[in-house]
């Protein structure tokens, strides 16, 4: 079927490595974690790949021309404006003909080598990220992960992923390359030792095993979450900063060593550009309340699209109605990608900000960032990510995307609820007012003057959800003791086998198809409500969503109210998959 897919990701792995020149290896520069036989190798296995010679190296960092015509459904309804930042027009990734140049991508999703294929994100190139599996214990949980470089590694290259001559790191065996997704397993990922690490996904329901297919709405927490946060409050009690006992300064140091982690996990320049909120909700409330208040007036518009969460639409619904401003939507083609000639066409000199999500919740969609936030910077305008769903599948550089903002929950990265991070680059944050007032985030107070602290003090009013933080560091230990780029890996890999797999039962609408896609695969059953589907899944054991999805001018965009939506995460397996599969051959229809 046409809305199939399969992926490599080995172009966008040599375009990051390379730093977007194809030239001689020799060329890199700076701290490399590989060498130069490693990048060699993998040029000329992905020259092979593509049977057709490398484009020149000459490549405009943001994208090359389309060999052919473009075609109207792929998000150009004509040819894309030139814009002041892009030498040659920039296509959305995947859209071009299959003998079209692949755009160089920074983050996030990656070009795909012809129209058929799916993106899923290319791994961000640092020793941190393609160093061998971590054995350092999680914060104050004793547990380690070093059981996850074990009998798989040992005897698969692929369970580390681009490290350093994974052949030669486990005495031989293929390259990974080319071995992403496929018909085959993928090879080498520890899945059901990671599974053994989350005790909830060892329960029953309605007599029958979960199988925990609602991820995009929330994840489970490892047993290393658990502990930090239990160990924290059995032992590391305190609030921070404001005393000068032994327990204040190890809650201090915990609070403040999360900051960092966070920090390094998405590739932050400071650690003072983090702050510290209950969640990506919240964010976008601060931002949209200090530097949308600063910013946007009465004639001023900010810039959405069709497919973002409710959660980035309410706040800049209410920013408007307060100050005069009005909102502009990007439409989304029949695949549920943006259209990007709009998305230019509707960029001016009123434009104040642009508010969009970097992978759809409802749809899975991954929007080409690497292509928006420049022509909004063209234009001077600031960018807002909504990174909800990108940061528990793909590797995250909020510094090579150029974001202004970047927010995300931790409930979605295995960490507990009630904690959310915003990122905002430090000009931002130190020109924007406070977003509310107390303790702690001030310097001197008087009945005449205040003097606030610097970011991100001033915008983490009173006694802040310290215990999550510390459940937030642990979940980030345990992502990076996996790696982000081997979790991104997999779960494409799950990704591709499930939506191979729901294209033979009878009925199925897909919603959502587009080229680059995270692990969300949202559907309908024909004539059948979505809410029947999904209670007759959970009475098989299956846990997935089903409802409008905090979403609804997506799905209307596809004429519908609802949708059922399974969501994979790296816990999941393809068994589980073959499960909901057999459910929906069973489902009684009308």
């Amino acid at each position: 079927m046409p809305w199939l897919a399969s992926t490599t990701c080995s172009w966008a792995v040599i375009k990051t490595m390379t730093n977007g020149n194809l030239g001689s290896a020799s060329q890199i520069t700076g701290e490399d974690p590989f060498d130069s036989a490693l990048i060699t190798r993998l040029f000329h296995e992905v020259s092979a790949e593509f049977q057709q010679p490398f484009p020149s190296p000459a490549l405009p960092i943001l994208g090359a021309a389309a060999s052919g015509p473009l075609e109207k459904e792929s998000g150009y309804s004509s040819p894309p404006p030139v814009h002041p930042i892009l030498s040659e027009p920039a296509p959305h990734s995947g859209t071009a003909g299959p003998q079209s140049a692949p755009s160089a991508i920074r983050s996030g999703g990656h070009a795909p080598a012809d129209a058929n294929t799916q993106g899923f994100g290319e791994p961000r190139c640092s020793k941190e990220r393609f160093g061998e599996l971590s054995s350092k214990p999680d914060v104050r949980s004793g547990h380690s992960l070093s059981h996850l470089s074990e009998s798989e590694s040992e005897s698969d290259p692929s369970a580390l992923y681009f490290v350093r001559e994974p052949e030669k790191a486990l005495g031989g065996g293929p390259s990974i390359i080319g071995n992403v997704g496929g018909a085959a397993p993928f090879r080498g990922f520890p899945v059901e030792k990671i599974r053994a690490d989350f005790p909830a996904l060892h329960q029953q329901v309605h007599g029958r095993d979960l199988i925990w297919f609602d991820n995009a709405a929330t994840t489970h927490k490892p047993q290393s979450v658990i502990d930090a946060v239990s160990g924290f409050y059995a032992h590391d009690y305190s609030n921070v900063n404001r005393a000068a006992h032994a327990l204040a300064q190890r809650a201090t140091e915990l609070y403040e060593s999360g900051r960092d982690k966070v920090r390094e996990f998405i590739g932050a320049s400071s650690k003072d550009e983090i702050v510290f909120v209950r969640g990506a909700t919240e964010a976008i409330n601060l931002v949209a309340q200090t530097f949308g208040k600063a910013q946007v007036g009465a004639g001023d518009e900010i810039l959405l699209t069709t497919m973002e969460h409710h959660a980035n639409i309410v706040p800049w619904k209410i920013l408007a109605e307060q100050t005069g401003a009005s909102l502009r939507v990007v439409p989304i083609n029949d695949r549920g990608e943006l259209l990007l000639d709009h998305f230019a066409t509707l960029l001016s000199s009123r434009t104040k900000l642009v508010a969009i999500t970097h992978v759809s919740n409802a749809l899975g969609t991954i929007n080409p960032l690497e292509h928006i936030i420049p022509l909004a910077h063209a234009y001077g305008v600031p960018v807002l990510v909504d990174g909800a769903q990108s940061t528990p599948h793909i590797p995250i550089d909020v510094q090579a995307l150029g974001a202004d903002f970047y927010v995300f929950s931790g409930h979605k990265v295995f960490a507990p609820t009630g904690i959310g991070i915003l990122y905002g680059r430090k000009e931002l944050l130190e020109s924007m007012p406070p977003y509310q007032g107390g303790g702690a985030m001030i310097q001197d107070v008087t009945f005449s003057k205040i003097t606030y602290n610097p970011p991100p003090q001033k915008f983490e009013a009173g006694t802040q959800h310290i215990a999550g933080v510390v459940g937030l560091a642990a979940a980030i230990d345990y992502l990076q003791g996996i790696g982000m780029p081997a979790i991104a890996a997999y779960e494409h890999e799950l990704l591709e086998y499930a939506t191979a797999a729901l294209a033979e039962v009878r009925g199925i609408r897909p919603i959502g198809t587009a080229a680059s896609k995270a692990s969300v695969l949202t559907f309908n059953v024909n004539g059948v409500d979505s809410e029947e589907v999904g209670q007759f899944l959970d009475s098989q054991g299956v846990a997935v969503r089903a409802g409008h999805h905090c979403a609804q001018p997506s799905l209307r965009r596809f004429g519908v109210e609802k949708a059922v939506r399974p969501s994979f995460a790296f816990y999941n397996t393809r068994e589980e998959i073959d499960v909901l599969i057999r459910a929906l051959h069973q489902l009684p229809r009308r």
